[in-house]
């Protein structure tokens, strides 16, 4: 048996000894919900399709979103793990567009730290086979929104900034507006009905459609509540504040102890979220760790702690977390807890160094 074969009857054996029912979701899916969750970034990495009626569809990007769609119509409430392994399709800048993940998902487990244990022991297990020694960088969803919760700004910007977090560059320019805010001259909001006419008139005059595309009444809204959030200021102790916990970085313990002096400072509430991050900590043993306070997956449907586990390279080898929100969005009536990983069988084979060998 060859070294690459060896290493995929591992992984399979890996994927089996989770105690999971073993998930295979069909390879063609409807586009929709992926557009809907995970935006257009990650919409123009699908490979698509037209069916006769005009629905889009795609190739298998995932495992997560297909497992999570069928339990949720099996009837949700009971405890569910699931595993895969198998090819998911992404267009991707160079290579193959299909490609191998594994992955385990804990739905609705008695314990989250122990699901969540789970899944980080799984991603471990898993680059073991390849002979890897990861990094893991662990982030604080829970914990962010915890800060934002309290800290001192109008409500209508929170949901806003909740948003960008994850997303380093749109957060910076968002912060930067809003301290840019104090020095810009605002006019007086005009009345909702003026503003209505005023856009009437102007899209008759240009030719355009009151009916087809924005209505206006929607751009007037629009206008207005663009103009209400511009008003909203946003103390610059508060943005100093958000700046500072985000440039928090480097190894745990470390990271964690500035982000306690912080709370400590600011008369924050923070303890529970940075004790859920380091009641996982003895279960990672030896491995290099670090906290990042800026670092979220791109899918605001994460809650809790999330990971990502990286080769000597920087190259991300598995990914995932706790992604309490998912269910709800996909239909859900409760909440329900959810854990899970992906792990990059093509990456992970990539990290092999030295000639193949051979076993009788």
């Amino acid at each position: 048996m060859t070294g690459a074969a060896l290493r995929r009857a591992n992984l399979e054996a890996l994927v089996e000894a989770q105690g999971a029912t073993r998930a295979t979701p069909p390879l063609l899916l409807s586009a929709d919900p992926y557009f809907d969750l995970a935006g257009e970034e990650f919409g123009r990495r699908l490979l698509l399709t037209t069916d006769a009626t005009g629905a889009e569809h795609c190739l298998r990007p995932d495992f997560t979103l297909p497992i999570v769609q069928a339990y949720i119509a099996d009837g949700v409430g009971r405890p569910a793990a699931f595993s895969y392994l198998g090819p998911i399709f992404r267009q991707r800048d160079t290579g193959a567009a299909e490609f191998d993940q594994a992955g385990i998902e804990l739905l609705a487990q008695p314990d989250g730290d122990v699901a969540l244990d789970q899944v980080l022991t799984f991603a471990r297990a898993a680059a073991s086979i390849f002979g890897v020694a990861p990094s893991i960088r662990l982030g604080g969803v829970g914990l962010f929104e915890g800060l934002l919760a309290q800290a001192d700004m109008p409500d209508a910007w929170r949901p806003r900034i909740r948003n960008r977090f994850g997303h380093t560059e749109a957060l910076d320019r968002l912060l930067t507006r809003l301290e840019a805010a104090p020095d810009i001259v605002r006019e007086a909001q005009p009345r909702r009905e003026d503003l209505i006419e005023d856009v009437t008139a102007q899209m008759v005059a240009a030719g355009l459609s009151l009916s087809e595309g924005r209505t206006p009444d929607e751009i007037a809204d629009r206008f207005l509540e663009q103009q209400a959030l511009d008003a909203a200021h946003v103390p610059p102790a508060t943005l100093k504040l958000l700046r500072d916990y985000l440039a928090i970085s480097g190894p745990v313990l470390q990271a964690l102890t500035q982000v306690e002096a912080l709370a400590q400072r600011h008369r924050l509430m923070l303890g529970a979220p940075i004790r859920a991050i380091r009641r996982h900590l003895n279960g990672l043993g030896e491995a290099k760790v670090s906290f990042d306070a800026s670092f979220s997956p791109r899918l605001d449907y994460y809650t809790g702690i999330v990971f990502e586990l990286t080769g000597p390279g920087g190259q991300i080898l598995a990914s995932g977390g706790q992604y309490d929100r998912l269910l709800e969005r996909l239909g859900a009536k409760a909440p329900i807890a959810a854990s899970g990983c992906s792990v990059w069988v093509d990456r992970l084979e990539a990290e092999v160094t030295g000639p193949e060998e051979s076993t009788p």
